[in-house]
Formats: structure tokens, sequence, C-alpha cells
């Protein structure tokens, strides 16, 4: 039964930041009273196992939509193969001024500047803790907006070691557009540093729990081919496990006419996905198989993902394709693959 298609005027008609609560609270209710098994469809198990972790299929819910972990179970309940949570920072920050969240749904798309809003890695892994979910979980992590980006590797080795006991991978957010100079981590020797201080603490850690976890990189979807090569070596020279490509673009070609097409942000959905595409694709040539790729960006149909796994992906991730097409996504993604 697919209801969402009913919900989603009523959603959509509301302030983007508000409806975005009050799904996850309904989520929340549908799970915990059992009403997840009459409304979402039943997905079959299609394992695949990247990373070395065996995913029970290969869609998953992006960082961004629970960045507090406050949802894991009803996340999960939707039928994913592997849920994302985050981005979360050692300290707890408000994020930036509201508004900050925009629909522009002729697009098909979204803009956001959170600014990396969440309550702060502690209450993260504490609710991490108290879910139940025992499938793949993701950890994302960033540094706080008010450490200085050139002790940005602080913050990521404090989000490494407390998230490692309890993540399945862990994500290194390095190309969200919302954290002012952020970016500039993915570029010439800063990247270098930063890998090479997680890959050390990485070993570390492993030796300390008695078990691996898993680094994945998240990179943007604006690169130049120039830096896609030179980020997909850097990652091979330190043997990063994953690479999820990508997050948001600060381009706005596909939406300059759109009422709200300039507002400050990273822009998602459908206008994202053949930048997305290009970089998966370019990562793919220069990997030949080392490393695996999990793609995002512009998956709103079953056709999406399929052209994203063609481009050499071995994951794909869905956060905008959930907000226009729903839950009903994760199925026919599946069920193609």
């Amino acid at each position: 039964m697919n209801l969402y298609p009913l919900l989603r005027p009523l959603l959509f008609s509301l302030d983007p930041e508000t409806a975005h609560e009050i799904t996850l609270k309904l989520l929340n209710v549908t799970q915990a009273t059992g009403l997840n098994k009459l409304l979402y469809p039943s997905i079959a198990d299609k394992p695949v196992t990247v990373m070395g972790l065996t995913f029970k299929n290969p869609v998953g819910l992006a960082a961004g939509l629970d960045k507090n972990g406050d949802y894991i179970d009803a996340l999960a309940a939707l039928g994913f193969g592997f849920v994302e949570i985050g981005t979360v920072t050692p300290r707890p920050q408000a994020g930036n001024p509201k508004p900050r969240l925009f629909r522009l749904p002729e697009h098909e798309a979204i803009i956001n500047r959170m600014g990396f809003n969440n309550l702060g890695i502690d209450h993260l892994l504490e609710q991490v803790q108290r879910s139940h979910y025992q499938g793949i979980l993701g950890i994302n992590i960033g540094k706080n907006a008010d450490t200085p980006i050139e002790n940005a590797t602080d913050d990521y080795l404090i989000g490494l070691r407390k998230a490692y006991p309890f993540a399945s991978y862990i994500t290194i957010n390095i190309s969200s557009p919302n954290t002012k100079n952020l970016r500039q981590l993915q570029q010439g020797d800063e990247i270098k540093s930063l890998l090479a201080a997680l890959k050390a603490e990485q070993l570390t850690l492993e030796q300390q729990h008695g078990r691996y976890v898993p680094i994945a990189v998240k990179i943007a979807p604006d690169l130049t081919d120039e830096e896609i090569t030179h980020i997909a070596n850097l990652l091979m020279e330190f043997s990063i496990d994953a690479v999820i490509a990508t997050n948001t673009t600060i381009t706005r070609d596909a939406v300059a006419n759109h009422p709200l097409g300039q507002e400050t942000g990273g822009l998602s959905g459908a206008p994202v996905k053949d930048k997305a595409t290009r970089v998966v694709r370019g990562l793919a040539a220069e990997f030949n198989g080392k490393l695996p790729i999990i793609a995002a960006g512009g998956i709103l149909t079953a056709e999406d993902a399929q052209e994203k796994l063609a481009a050499g992906a071995s994951l794909v991730q869905i956060y905008s394709g959930l907000i226009y097409r729903g839950p009903e996504l994760i199925a026919d993604i599946v069920k193609v693959l």
C-alpha cells in the first residue's frame, strides 16, 4: 500500500524543515506499532559484499536525513540495505540560521544550507546503542564550524575514535558546501595529511578494538577531471576503503530560472544526477576495480540507480529521491538491480 503520493502534497504544503521532522516522527510511529509491515513493500534480500561487509541489498540511506541517529530503526524498517547517519561533529552545534532548506519541486531538487546542525557525537552514539538495528550502519563525521580549517584533522580524529566501536563503516565528509572552507580539504596537501592521519588512527583503533572498521571519503560533484584523478590516487595510496560520490553541488545551471535557484547551499536531487555520474565514471576509470564506489546524487528512479552501477558504483544511496518518490523507490531499485 503506497500512501506516499497522498501524503506528499500535505507535507509539501509545510515548511521543508517542519515536514522533515513530522515525517521522521510518523515513521517512528509506524515502526513502533508494526504498521510499517502493512504500509511498506517487503523487499527481497539481494546481498552484496563491499568493503568486506555484506549488505542486505545495495540501496542505502544517505547521510543528512537522520543527523543525530534518532530514527535508525524507523528508517531501517523501510527496507534499506544500509543506513548512514550524521553528519555529526565532536560538539553540538545549531547549524545555519533558518530558513535553510528549500524545495524546488519543478526540478525535483532540494537546496540546503543546514550547516551540520546536530546534537554532537556523544548524543548520536547513545542513540546507536539504544537502537535495535542489526544491519550495516555508517556514521558520517565532520568538523565543527568554529574549528579552524588548519585544525580540522583533530575533529575528524575525535569523530573516528568515538564512532569506531559502534559503526560498520565511517564516512569522512570533506565535501559539504555549508561549512566554511571545508571543501578545501579535498585539495593538494590538505587531503594528503588528513588521509595519512586517518589511516594511521584507523590501524591503531583496529589493534585496540580487535576489529577493522572501513573508512569511506565523501567527495563533491564539482571536481575537475584533474582533481578526481588526484583524489583517486591518494585514496589508493592511503588504502582508504571506499569513496562516496557525491555530495551536493554548488552550481545552479539547471535551476537558474527558479525563484529559489540562487539560494546559497548545496543543490541535490535530479539536477546533480549527471554531475555525480561523471565523478563515479572518472573514479572507476582511475580505480580499475581497486576501490569500491558508493554512488549518491540524483537517484530518483530505478533507472538512475542502474546508471550509477553501470558507471562503476557497487552501492547506491538515496536522500532527495526518498523525499520526492517515497519509500517505494527503495523496492523499485532493488527489484531491477
